[in-house]
């Protein structure tokens, strides 16, 4: 029983982790708390990316007023056209968190529950009625912090061009309707880009002060640990009873020994 007390404690998570990172754009810094805790295979896939510099000189390429804005797919390298991000393998879908204001979460293809791979998205407003549950819910894995969203909302607030899928929304500055109808070049200066995405704190319990909606839409939602970090109930309800039967065992056998002792003397 003394052994499997210790296996229990060694896979009891102890110290909650959230990892920070700063979208570094042209239009100003986004800082997201991540939830490494709840999400971890959706964390680990995206800081992946992220430390691989996959982000670096990628856009913002879609925008839809009041709902979205969405990068994570493709990069400028001088000229057009853009590049895909080459794709990692896709990662398990995780619906722990609601899709409120505020929150980051993966894109998917359409009917396909597991295929986040590069691509994810701010949401603008509480979109938990739709995304909570369509295609068994999207997955959130951070919340933005600070003076975020008034970076993705000035880039929301930009005007957006149909230029073909996946471009038919994409959000560009100092660009008219009029250059837009006279089929002006679109260069640099006019794309949304963010210049790196990069790790800016990894300390615990930094999701402490952040309030993190469960998601309750779909049933794959609310069964993990608590944002960020927050440890495992059940894990902690087992540890809790193999520890109050091993302190029975033990009184059990103190009481048989007293017994012993007290035939001996006889």
């Amino acid at each position: 029983m003394f052994a499997a007390l210790i296996l229990i404690a060694s896979i009891a998570p102890t110290t909650s982790k959230a990892t920070v990172v700063t979208f570094q754009t042209v239009m100003g810094d986004i800082e997201v708390n991540l939830y490494d805790n709840a999400t971890p295979q959706t964390v680990a896939n995206f800081l992946a990316y992220v430390n691989n510099g996959d982000y670096s000189a990628s856009v913002f390429h879609r925008s839809v007023s009041n709902f979205i804005v969405q990068g994570g797919g493709f990069t400028f390298d001088l000229a057009l056209p853009l590049i895909d991000i080459p794709e990692r393998p896709s990662v398990t879908n995780e619906p722990e968190f609601s899709n409120v204001r505020g929150t980051i979460a993966m894109a998917k293809l359409g009917g396909q529950v597991n295929s986040a791979t590069s691509q994810w998205f701010f949401n603008l407003a509480n979109n938990s009625g739709n995304l909570d549950s369509q295609n068994s819910g999207f997955t959130v894995f951070g919340q933005v912090t600070g003076a975020g969203m008034d970076v993705i909302d000035a880039i929301a607030a930009l005007p957006s061009y149909d230029f073909g899928s996946p471009f038919d929304n994409i959000p560009l500055r100092d660009y008219s309707a009029a250059d837009f109808g006279n089929d002006v070049l679109v260069e640099e200066e006019h794309l949304v880009l963010i210049t790196a995405i990069i790790v800016s704190n990894t300390n615990a319990d930094t999701t402490a002060g952040l309030n993190m909606p469960r998601n309750t839409a779909n049933s794959g939602g609310g069964s993990g640990g608590g944002g960020g970090g927050g440890g495992n109930i059940t894990l902690w309800a087992v540890l809790l009873l193999l520890t109050l039967l091993f302190a029975r065992h033990m009184a059990n056998r103190l009481s048989r020994s007293r017994v012993r002792n007290t035939d001996s003397r006889r």
